[in-house]
């Protein structure tokens, strides 16, 4: 016997348990997410970055410290998670775009649109390596010299990073080169 079939109006969702289909929708640009919004998801951001420095953490406990709710780390960064044994854990490397900041030959911060998790751990080390310069480690930018990342001229010359200490030290590097230059 074979079932008869249905004409006219489709039903939507799954077919036995009669849930509705989500409608898929394109991920809206970064720049059309509110301010909170963008704060949200730089924090979740660095949730991520935290479960990757230590893998024996838990998103719920980061997420907590961070201040963030696991759902909005799933929400902007869901695909960089998957689950191992009934826990989130993250993934090796992404492809999130996120503006980070290093300053240039006047000390001022420089957008760097990094488009992978690759890029931002460069642009950390990159910026790690100048608070190890300026605290006297003189070798800590040679690994540097004649090197950008995503384009962007990375300032390594002695000279120029010692002629804007001043600006770099009238903010936080961290604030300022990493979101907080607004």
């Amino acid at each position: 016997m074979s079932t008869p079939k249905r004409h006219g109006k489709k039903t939507s969702g799954h077919p036995k348990r009669g849930r509705p289909v989500r409608k898929r929708t394109l991920p809206m640009p970064l720049s059309r997410l509110s301010r909170r919004s963008s704060q949200a998801r730089t924090r979740a951001l660095h949730v991520i970055a935290e479960m990757r420095r230590d893998k024996k953490l838990r998103l719920s406990s980061v997420a907590r410290s961070v201040g963030v709710k696991p759902s909005i780390v799933r929400k902007y960064f869901g695909s960089a998670l998957h689950k191992v044994d009934g826990s989130w854990c993250v993934r090796k490397s992404d492809r999130f775009s996120e503006t980070m900041y290093v300053p240039d030959n006047e000390g001022n911060p420089v957008p760097v649109p990094t488009k992978n998790f690759k890029q931002r751990k460069e642009v950390s080390a990159y910026v790690r390596d100048i608070g190890r310069f300026s605290r006297g480690k003189k070798s800590a930018l040679t690994k540097w010299r004649n090197k950008s990342i995503a384009g962007v001229e990375l300032v390594t010359d002695p000279r120029v990073l010692l002629s804007i200490e001043a600006q770099l030290s009238d903010f936080s590097i961290y604030n300022a080169f990493n979101g907080g230059a607004e």
